[in-house]
């Protein structure tokens, strides 16, 4: 029995899959933004939730449906928008914090992290137009079944994902830590927070809606 992978195309889909991680967009940024405001905890907690929603959009993908939610332009764009305006509410959400709630910006809640990341996640359709895009260029009928070799593709991609996700959160641990001397004085980071959750949202409007301009 044949491991269901084609290994002469491995290295070229681990470098596209890696491009893919490293390109801006909103799991990178958010990331980077919890982590730098709350440190190491949050933004690994943030991960789990993001990972978490990676994982359903693979298992859409493998089993065929991924495709067929970009080809459903009110489906799509009602994903797209409801993304769009989640990122927007977040950016108000970061600005509403106020002096007074010094326990909410210290301590900020893992549960509403973690659903915050899963959340961000799966209202982002660049992770559908990746997989759909992406995975039929590396897969083949004479290997084994094309569910099985998507399902591995998408496991190295979730590993690869987890690996990026990671550094980028103890990068923005090592900002948190240098800038804590200033957490008194957060209103810059309340500004800067919703200003760039603003900037992702008018991104994501833009970039998800290629496939409806096609």
């Amino acid at each position: 029995m044949t491991f269901p992978l084609d290994f002469e195309r491995l290295p070229g889909f681990v470098a596209a899959v890696a491009l893919a991680e490293l390109t801006p967009g909103p799991n990178m940024a958010y990331l980077t933004l919890v982590s730098t405001r709350w440190g190491r905890w949050a933004g690994f907690v943030t991960v789990a939730g993001v990972t978490l929603g990676l994982s359903v959009y693979m298992l859409l993908a493998v089993a065929g449906l991924a495709e067929a939610i970009i080809a459903a332009p009110l489906l799509y764009g009602g994903l797209r928008w409801a993304g769009v305006g989640y990122l927007v509410w977040l950016a108000w959400e970061s600005w509403q914090v106020t002096p007074a709630s010094t326990s909410r910006l210290d301590s900020p809640d893992g549960k509403g992290l973690f659903l915050r990341g899963l959340t961000t996640n799966l209202l982002n359709p660049k992770i559908l137009i990746l997989y759909t895009a992406l995975l039929p260029g590396f897969t083949s009928p004479a290997i084994g079944h094309l569910g099985w070799q998507v399902l591995n593709l998408g496991l190295i991609h979730l590993a690869i994902s987890l690996v990026i996700h990671s550094s980028l959160v103890l990068m923005g641990d090592r900002a948190h830590q240098i800038a804590r001397p200033s957490i008194g004085r957060h209103g810059w980071r309340q500004a800067l927070m919703a200003g760039c959750l603003l900037a992702l949202a008018a991104w994501l409007a833009w970039e998800t809606g290629r496939p409806l301009r096609q």
